[in-house]
């Protein structure tokens, strides 16, 4: 008797460390879910971050792209006006009613190899944002497999 009353107080024991520790497991899964899902919330805003980072890289680019051709635009008027006030007088209005804009070579070609570069600079900047990026959202999918 004694014996089987011992044996019925370690089940018991044994009952209830087993609910101890599932217990145990649903805090701990719900301690890593909470983790996971603050985590989420970073990568995400990271992400954003990142994006409205290229959106302004790629308007600035934009915006210089412009400014390089209205300052090639003056630039060819102004040659053309220089041009044309070396003229006669009778040839310059056979030019006007024939304008074709001339292109100061050395200057525009130096202007256009500066916007290439330019270009060149900030496409290289949004391809290193974008690898980033696709690096965090590479360790968020792994994260959500494991």
């Amino acid at each position: 008797q004694e014996y089987k009353d011992q044996i019925e107080k370690l089940m018991i024991e044994i009952k209830n460390k087993e609910d101890d520790h599932k217990l145990e497991i649903t805090q701990l899964n719900c301690d890593i879910r909470k983790k996971f899902e603050v985590k989420e919330v970073e990568y995400k805003e990271q992400r954003e971050k990142k994006e409205l980072e290229i959106l302004e890289l790629t308007r600035q680019l934009k915006i210089q792209n412009e400014e390089k051709q209205n300052e090639i635009i003056k630039l060819q008027i102004e040659v053309c006006i220089t041009k044309l006030s070396f003229k006669p007088l009778s040839l310059q209005k056979q030019l006007r009613k024939h304008f074709k804009p001339f292109i100061y070579q050395e200057k525009l070609q130096h202007l256009q190899e500066e916007k290439n570069k330019e270009i060149e600079i900030l496409r290289n900047t949004i391809r290193e944002l974008e690898q980033r990026l696709n690096k965090g959202q590479d360790l968020h999918f792994k994260q959500r497999r494991f």
